[in-house]
């Protein structure tokens, strides 16, 4: 396949229709990208070429015009001279030259088109990697949350099937039931003395508040 029917293929080519379809689209996107970039080398090595042929037709182009315009003064300088024959013979090369310069220009024309061609193809060949090197990354990101939500799932599965719940459950269950011995420790023991008279305090103190809201109510209803 040529290299400009291998442009004409990716860069008319729908990446995401292509990847949809794909078994295996990491792989697809890759091989793509592959051959893109041997694509591209070639286009810029042509289009290096193009561009030394375009300086070398501008430098002939310049030469000629140059020996044209010497023949011009030779021809000038012999009718001056009156040397008719060698004016014509002057004016003969003077048009040989200028009829190359015209077909230089006409190859420098060609040129300057191959080259400007060149450079579309190679900006829109790099707009359309760029679009596979995004997409590749994509995949890539999708594939790497795909394994760690997998390998997540499975270490969930391996607790919930290697009894470690259970384990988590007799733990709990061992703690409690050292919390109710601590607490059983004092239950059924007198309280301090100190405690007692606290209380008693507490409860004097909550019956003087209980005698002065009924004060109120009963001043309230009369």
């Amino acid at each position: 396949m040529g290299i400009f029917t291998r442009l004409r293929d990716i860069v008319s080519a729908n990446i995401n229709a292509m990847l949809e379809k794909a078994e295996d689209p990491e792989k697809l996107v890759k091989l793509m990208i592959q051959e893109m970039e041997d694509t591209l080398v070639e286009i810029k090595a042509s289009c290096a070429g193009a561009m030394a042929a375009k300086k070398k037709v501008a430098r002939a182009l310049d030469e000629a015009g140059k020996r044209a315009e010497e023949w011009a003064d030779k021809a000038a300088l012999a009718v001056d001279k009156g040397r008719e024959d060698l004016a014509r013979e002057a004016l003969l090369e003077k048009r040989r030259y200028r009829e190359r310069a015209e077909s230089l220009e006409k190859e420098l024309a060609h040129s300057d088109a191959v080259v400007e061609q060149y450079q579309s193809d190679i900006m829109k060949l790099e707009d359309k990697l760029n679009t596979a090197r995004e997409k590749q990354r994509v995949l890539v990101q999708r594939h790497t949350h795909a394994t760690q939500r997998k390998r997540a799932e499975k270490g969930i599965r391996k607790m919930d099937t290697s009894g470690a719940m259970v384990r988590f459950e007799q733990c709990e269950n061992r703690s409690d039931g050292r919390e109710a011995e601590a607490d059983l420790v004092n239950f059924g023991r007198k309280p301090p003395l100190d405690q007692e008279f606290a209380k008693l305090e507490g409860d004097e103190e909550l019956e003087k508040e209980l005698e002065t809201l009924k004060n109120q109510r009963k001043q309230g209803g009369q």
